[in-house]
């Protein structure tokens, strides 16, 4: 079975996505795992970073996205969600990335989301909300390594379906006080829906994202995070440099990990990162 876990901040614009895709393509390229990433969040910036524009467009036309997964749940009677092809496979644009898949999102999603907090739970609970992705990736779960899930910047009920097949959860941030605020929030919030549940949900750390050393607010803030007990601090920290805002352009070509990501520190970090996250499950 695999590993899934979820990536959440109640903030956008924290690296979230990109700490997402790059741990995914990290973890194949380097460490030679079999992965799923899950893209909930609606504004599909994890999916257009992996199959680009075009064909995210012609798929979103097509209705293989998580759209038309929750729409089904909404629609039972118009049910036409297809697993085999909207999993798309051997994703993204480095060459020596075999082992990625992804289904992709939608920004129908924003529209869904409030309808599904209104859905009948069904006799027995049989139609729960939470439980709509769970059922349908179930039967190829076991195909992979890990289960990587980019939740929306929210805590609802496509958020908790990103949680509910979770073993775990990351937390990428920015070390400023708006992008710090919710994490309290988060982890109460999670621990509650765990219970809930009766299934654990770890929270295996804090990521730092968009580092700046000249930042007193930054360093101050790393320096408060490490004291706090929250969650703990992942040793992995990503410094603010333009070649991760370059990895997000999907129309160019790359043949390995360090061209896409960055050499030295970029490289280092996200593996520092997904070593951590694998000594973390044994």
């Amino acid at each position: 079975m695999a590993i899934v876990i979820s990536t959440i901040n109640l903030k956008g614009g924290v690296g979230k996505t990109t700490t997402t895709v790059g741990l995914a393509e990290m973890l194949t390229s380097e460490f030679g795992k079999k992965v799923l990433l899950v893209d909930l969040d609606p504004q599909t910036n994890a999916t257009t970073m992996l199959i680009g524009e075009h064909k995210w467009k012609e798929l979103n036309d097509e209705e293989y996205t998580l759209a038309r997964l929750f729409k089904d749940a909404l629609e039972p009677e118009n049910s036409r969600f297809n697993l085999e092809k909207s999993l798309q496979r051997n994703v993204s644009n480095i060459t020596v990335v075999e082992n990625l898949d992804l289904i992709p999102s939608s920004i129908d999603l924003i529209n869904i989301q409030d309808d599904l907090a209104k859905m009948p739970a069904g006799q027995f609970y049989a139609n729960n909300p939470v439980e709509i992705l769970k059922k349908a990736i179930r039967p190829i779960m076991d195909n992979y390594d890990y289960i990587l899930i980019d939740c929306p910047p929210n805590m609802g009920i496509i958020t908790l379906n990103g949680l509910r097949i979770a073993d775990g959860y990351i937390i990428p941030t920015i070390p400023d006080v708006l992008s710090t605020y919710g994490i309290p929030q988060i982890i109460q919030r999670v621990n509650a829906f765990s219970n809930d549940i009766g299934k654990e949900i770890k929270v295996l750390g804090i990521v730092i994202a968009k580092y700046r050393d000249n930042s007193n607010l930054h360093r101050n803030t790393l320096a408060r995070l490490k004291r706090e007990v929250d969650a703990p601090l992942f040793n992995a920290v990503f410094k603010e440099n333009n070649q991760m805002a370059n990895a997000a352009d999907y129309t160019v070509s790359y043949s390995t990990y360090r061209r896409k990501w960055g050499y030295g520190d970029q490289y280092n970090a996200f593996y520092r990162l997904a070593k951590e996250i694998q000594e973390r499950f044994v």
